[in-house]
């Protein structure tokens, strides 16, 4: 039996993690004897609360990402100049690549995303697979074009053994290794009792979390105007300065018990955020992305599967939304979803590494 999974996590937002962790988790389960090496250049701390299962960690990036200018609003410019850069001496890189994981005596990769990881796997003959809502190949062509990094890019996923893609996803129709598997999700305990006592609140008060993801951005929210009855789940980092925000990390609890807990979301498209808050029975109010290729995949998905509204990015940045928000929280909530993903995989996995 093959026994080191090199497992690569993009640090492009925390939906790869949302998506990754899950897997890792319940494939320790299933089989604990498996070693699990993760590259990634995601804070490690965030990592550190997503995947419990025991592994090694390499600060790696396998791929770039698109450079952000916010967390909705993609810098085009800035993100050509650096794929050319990562792309100048891709063979050399690749080969660098493959020197790597036959040092790490991998015996299969597994990418979320980033496609170098898998170049290197191909060059050095080990088995290696990707998992993704979104595939980088398509992101590029999206906003840069079909040339020559658009090609190599598209290569690392089309050479795979296979691409596991999640559900909801990109339509990846030029893959002809593209695998679709169910909805992931990391799914928390709902312990709401506990949080109103901690914080004093009544049952009538209403707790939003607020999650722009990844990306490094605040909101103001102190500008927002006061709501009788609602409380503001936030990032201590933005440093928010409101009467009723309570920063997430003053908390005892997770970031996916939290989300379990709340009454309402508040986000951009997201992997993570949305999949999970549907399938916990969380409304969403989220702003619009209509420049991000994966959104519209996700936007469907949530619309049959949860209670969502959509808002300007000027009503929220206002906090113009109270009447909307009183809307979805009286919604009738959906029964949970079912998010088998994370098992598809881990039997995946557990099946290439036991061949």
């Amino acid at each position: 039996m093959r026994t080191h999974l090199v497992v690569s996590i993009s640090g492009h937002g925390f939906g790869h993690v949302a998506q990754t962790a899950p897997i890792l988790n319940t494939l320790h389960k299933r089989h604990p004897e498996i070693r699990i090496t993760v590259r990634s250049s995601a804070p490690a701390e965030h990592l550190r609360s997503r995947i419990h299962a025991p592994y090694t960690h390499m600060q790696s990036s396998g791929d770039i990402g698109m450079a952000m200018i916010s967390p909705l609003e993609v810098d085009v410019q800035k993100s050509r100049a650096a794929y050319r850069t990562f792309h100048a001496q891709w063979i050399a890189r690749v080969a660098e690549e493959a020197r790597l994981l036959r040092e790490l005596q991998a015996d299969l990769v597994f990418s979320n995303v980033g496609y170098l990881p898998l170049a290197g796997a191909q060059q050095a003959g080990i088995a290696n697979a990707a998992l993704c809502s979104l595939n980088w190949s398509d992101i590029y062509r999206y906003y840069c074009g079909d040339d020559a990094i658009a090609r190599q890019i598209q290569s690392g996923y089309a050479n795979a053994d296979a691409f596991l893609r999640a559900t909801p996803g990109m339509a990846m129709n030029d893959l002809a290794n593209l695998i679709p598997v169910a909805p992931i999700a990391d799914l928390g305990t709902n312990r709401r009792d506990e949080l109103n006592r901690l914080l004093k609140l009544s049952e009538q008060e209403k707790l939003v979390l607020v999650s722009m993801g990844g990306i490094a951005s605040r909101l103001p929210v102190e500008n927002w105007p006061r709501t009788d009855g609602v409380r503001y789940l936030v990032q201590a980092s933005w440093q928010a300065e409101h009467p009723d925000a309570i920063t997430i990390e003053s908390l005892p609890l997770g970031f996916d018990d939290l989300l379990a807990s709340c009454d309402a979301l508040i986000c951009k498209p997201g992997y993570g955020s949305f999949v999970e808050a549907a399938s916990s029975g969380i409304p969403v109010l989220y702003v619009g992305r209509p420049d991000w290729p994966e959104s519209s995949a996700l936007i469907e998905w949530l619309q049959q599967h949860g209670v969502s509204r959509e808002i300007s990015l000027s009503a929220l940045q206002q906090g113009r939304f109270a009447g909307v928000l009183a809307e979805i929280c009286d919604e009738p909530r959906p029964a949970s979803n079912a998010t088998k993903g994370a098992e598809q995989v881990a039997d995946y996995l557990a099946e290439q590494l036991m061949s």
